[in-house]
C-alpha cells in the first residue's frame, strides 16, 4: 500500500486521528442538551415552537454543509487531509466563542451556519482511514471513528448536561476550548496521509460543486445501492439532533442532566459495539450480512423507542438500537473497496454532500411532525411520531441493502492487502 504511513507509523496515525474526532466530537457532544433549551429560551418558552425552530437550525446546518463538504473533499485530495482537519479545528473554535457571545436567536443562528462550513474533520477522518489502512481492515477502522463518536457522547453530553444546569453559554466556551486544543494537538502531531503522487493534479471544481460531487457518484455505479443505504440511513439518524432533547422534556419531563445522562448512555453502548463488536460481527457475518444485521437492529430500537410510554421503556431499547453502528462501517468498508485511492475523498465528500442533502429534509419531516403531534391541534398526542419515521426509514434501507449490497470479491482484498 503506497502511502507515507507504514507499519508502526500507521497505528499511531490511527491513534492520532481518533483522538483528533474524539476531541471534535466532545465539542459538539457538550453542547447537544442545551442548543435546543437554549432555542426555547429566546422563543419564550415555547417547546412547539422551540421544536420548529430546532428543525429550522438544522435545515440550515445541513444546506451549509450540503455545499461545503465537496469543496472540503475536493482540498483534502488537492492538498492532503492534515490540512482540511487543522483548519475545520481552528474554525470549529472560534465558532463556539462567537456562539457563547450570541445576544438573540438570529446571531445563534448565523454560529450554527458558520459551523456547518468548518465542520469539515469527520468527513475528512474516513478518508484519512481510507488512506492508511487496507481494504480488509477498513470496516474495523471505520468502527474506531464510530468508537470516537461513541466515547465522546459518554462524556461530552455529560459534561454539558453538568455545565448547561449551570448556564446556557457554559457548555459553548468549553466546546471552544476542545476545539482549540485539537487544532494545537494535531498541528504537532497529526501526520499527513496522502501522498503527494496519490493527489489530483488540480483542485476538481466540477466535483466541488455540490450537485458536481454527488454526480461524481455516477461514474461508480457498482455502490449506488450503498450510497442510497447510506443516504437513507443517515435520513433517520436526524430525528435525534432534530427531536430528542425536546422529545426527552415532552415525553418523560427530562431536562438537561437527564438528558446528558441518556445521551451519555447511548455513548457507552456505542463503544461497546464499536470497539467490541464490529470486527468479531463484521469478521463472522461478512460485510453485507453485517450491514443488514445493524439495520434491522435500529428498525426494531425505533420502534420502541417511539411507542415507550415511560422512560424506563426508552431505556430498554437503547442496547437493541446500539447495535446499528455496526451498519456504517460495514457500508464503508464496501463502498471504499471499490474506489481508487485518488478518489477517496471526493467519494466521501460526495457522500456527506448526500447526508447534507438528507438533512435538509430530515428534521422538517421529524421536528414538524414532532411539534404537531405535541401541539394543540394533534388528533392525538404522540411525541414518539419522528421515531417511528425512522424505524419505518430503516426498514426500507435493510431492503435496499439486502437488494443491491454484494459482497466485495475476495481478490480485491487478497490484491490489496
Amino acid at each position: 500500500m503506497n502511502s507515507p504511513v507504514i507499519g508502526k507509523q500507521r497505528q499511531a496515525a490511527l491513534a492520532f486521528i481518533f483522538i483528533t474526532v474524539l476531541i471534535d466530537v466532545l465539542a459538539f457532544g457538550v453542547i447537544i442538551p442545551v442548543l435546543p433549551h437554549l432555542v426555547q429560551q429566546f422563543v419564550g418558552g415555547d417547546t412547539s415552537t422551540a421544536a420548529y425552530w430546532t428543525g429550522v437550525f438544522s435545515f440550515a446546518f445541513s444546506a451549509v454543509q450540503f455545499f461545503s463538504t465537496p469543496i472540503q473533499g475536493a482540498l483534502a485530495d488537492r492538498y492532503g487531509r492534515r490540512p482540511v482537519i487543522l483548519l475545520s479545528c481552528l474554525g470549529l473554535g472560534a465558532d463556539f466563542i462567537f456562539m457563547a457571545l450570541a445576544p438573540n436567536l438570529a446571531w445563534l443562528f448565523v454560529g450554527r451556519i458558520i459551523s456547518a462550513a468548518t465542520s469539515a474533520s469527520f468527513t475528512t477522518a474516513n478518508a484519512y482511514i481510507a488512506d492508511v489502512t487496507p481494504p480488509e481492515q477498513r470496516a474495523k477502522g471505520f468502527g474506531m471513528i464510530g468508537a470516537a463518536f461513541g466515547l465522546g457522547f459518554i462524556v461530552g453530553p455529560l459534561i454539558g448536561g453538568v455545565l448547561g444546569d449551570i448556564d446556557h453559554r457554559l457548555p459553548f466556551w468549553f466546546a471552544a476550548g476542545l476545539a482549540l486544543v485539537n487544532f494545537c494537538y494535531g498541528l504537532f502531531v497529526l501526520p499527513e496521509s496522502l501522498p503527494k503522487d496519490k493527489r489530483t493534479a488540480a483542485f476538481d471544481w466540477h466535483h466541488a460543486k455540490p450537485m458536481g460531487g454527488v454526480k461524481m457518484l455516477r461514474e461508480y455505479p457498482q455502490i449506488w445501492g450503498l450510497v442510497a443505504v447510506v443516504f437513507i440511513a443517515n435520513f433517520a439518524h436526524y430525528v435525534y439532533p432534530s427531536t430528542f432533547v425536546l422529545f426527552a422534556d415532552a415525553a418523560y419531563g427530562w431536562k438537561e442532566k437527564e438528558a446528558g445522562y441518556v445521551l451519555a448512555a447511548v455513548g457507552v453502548l456505542s463503544v461497546i459495539v464499536n470497539v467490541v463488536l464490529i470486527g468479531k460481527v463484521v469478521k463472522a457475518l461478512g460485510e453485507r450480512r453485517a450491514l443488514l444485521f445493524g439495520l434491522a437492529c435500529g428498525t426494531v430500537g425505533f420502534l420502541i423507542y417511539g411507542l415507550a410510554a415511560k422512560g424506563w421503556m426508552f431505556l430498554a431499547g437503547l442496547p437493541i438500537s446500539a447495535l446499528w453502528a455496526i451498519a456504517a462501517p460495514a457500508t464503508q468498508a464496501l463502498i471504499t473497496r471499490q474506489v481508487p485511492p485518488d478518489a477517496q475523498g471526493r467519494i466521501q465528500g460526495s457522500m456527506s454532500s448526500l447526508i447534507s442533502l438528507a438533512g435538509i429534509f430530515a428534521p422538517a419531516v421529524f421536528a414538524g411532525a414532532f411539534g404537531f403531534f405535541i401541539g394543540p391541534h394533534a388528533p392525538v398526542r404522540l411525541p414518539g411520531v419522528a421515531f417511528l419515521i425512522a424505524s419505518l426509514l430503516l426498514a426500507i434501507a435493510a431492503f435496499v441493502g439486502w437488494r443491491y449490497a454484494r459482497p466485495a470479491p475476495v481478490a480485491a482484498a487478497t490484491d490489496a492487502a
